[in-house]
């Protein structure tokens, strides 16, 4: 190529430039937002904080590789996730995919590596463990072939070209430039780097370099996670990439935008949002999975296992519940159990307090009654069940 298209090929690169007084605001909410949820973890207990880092790593899990397009099976990933902790849940390991134990690795790894300085042999490792079960891709190294990497859209005949990153040649180079500038921005460095600042120069910065094969994305999202848990001095969990796939389309647009200069202000704006969504994202999960053990505690002994069942099978829909709310039509579904039974288990808890109910006939909706349970409400939004 001659014409110079891409962000790389521009001779700022990669000096990225962007107004410090534009993100100043932003920068300033994420510190009191992330000091809640890190707030709310250090207020438990060693066990409690191991149960809810068990939720939020694999919900993360299950949302970065959704956003690539990878289904995955929630219960062997968080089986994954909890063996990779050192604790065990009775699951069979033998019903657990490569790619399920492999992206449960990285995720720990990363989890647990957060103030180790960024290293090649630290990126090789997170991609060797995400590629796990995949033979057809060069795991644990950068990419090698002539090609050029391109990321694109469309029809095979007529593809709609997206990007092009750097040759496999300039990669090596590239990388070690970019570990340089990301161990050289942490906190304690002389050129440390406002955290929302520098998670989305990282994660813009790695995919412009584009390094592997694939599993690019997944690594990016793991090196904003490393970003904000050092500026925390502690491993923080985050809903980055929930917040990212509920909104992809937005998110590949202003990538899309961005992938062609290196004046990134527009970007860094729009991504500093989403990880302030995302930390409030996280401040209502931390509340929702800590009211789900209050809930039981409270309610022991007074379920049966019809509605045991149908109370932890809306827990499983987390925050945003049933779609169109939950009817005795769900409830049927869940426990089987005829509709006379079903009518008479919901009008009883509803009387108990442990739903409330809305609409008349078939209208009539019901709904998780958390408010008791639920102790920080401060980013807690509508939720549907």
């Amino acid at each position: 190529m001659t014409n110079k298209t891409w962000n790389w090929q521009q001779e700022d690169w990669p000096s990225f430039s962007y107004s410090k007084e534009t993100l100043e605001p932003l920068e300033m909410e994420y510190l009191k937002v992330s000091g809640v949820s890190f707030g709310i973890m250090k207020s438990l207990s060693k066990e409690d904080q191991s149960k809810l880092a068990v939720e939020l790593i694999c919900d993360e899990a299950m949302e970065t590789s959704e956003i690539e397009g990878e289904i995955l099976n929630r219960d062997s990933v968080r089986s994954s996730i909890i063996r990779e902790f050192g604790l065990s849940d009775g699951f069979k390991q033998a019903g657990i995919k490569p790619e399920e134990q492999g992206i449960a690795k990285m995720m720990i790894r990363q989890y647990s590596e957060y103030k180790t300085p960024l290293t090649h042999e630290m990126i090789y490792n997170w991609h060797d463990n995400l590629m796990l079960g995949r033979y057809k891709i060069k795991a644990g190294e950068y990419r090698t072939y002539k090609e050029d990497m391109q990321i694109v859209s469309g029809r095979v005949d007529k593809p709609k070209i997206h990007f092009v990153a750097p040759p496999s040649k300039d990669v090596p180079k590239e990388m070690d430039r970019f570990i340089t500038w990301f161990n050289k921005t942490a906190p304690d460095q002389k050129q440390a780097l406002l955290p929302l600042t520098r998670a989305g120069i990282a994660h813009l910065y790695f995919l412009s370099i584009h390094p592997f094969e694939d599993g690019n994305g997944r690594i990016s999202r793991a090196l904003v996670s490393k970003v904000l848990s050092q500026e925390m001095n502690a491993p923080i969990l985050t809903a980055i990439s929930s917040t990212i796939n509920a909104n992809r389309k937005q998110y590949y647009e202003i990538l899309g935008v961005q992938n062609k200069g290196n004046e990134i202000t527009p970007y860094l704006e729009s991504f500093g949002k989403t990880i302030l969504d995302s930390q409030k994202l996280t401040v209502q999960k931390l509340d929702f999975i800590m009211a789900k053990a209050k809930f039981f505690n409270n309610f022991q002994g007074q379920l049966n296992p019809r509605q045991e069942k149908a109370a932890l099978r809306i827990f499983k829909q987390g925050l945003t519940g049933f779609e169109g709310g939950f009817s005795v039509q769900n409830y049927i579904s869940i426990t089987k159990a005829p509709r006379a039974t079903a009518t008479r288990d919901l009008a009883d808890l509803v009387a108990k307090g442990v739903f409330t109910r809305s609409g008349h006939l078939k209208t009539t909706r019901y709904e998780l009654n958390l408010a008791p349970f639920q102790t920080n409400n401060l980013f807690n939004k509508g939720r549907r069940n």
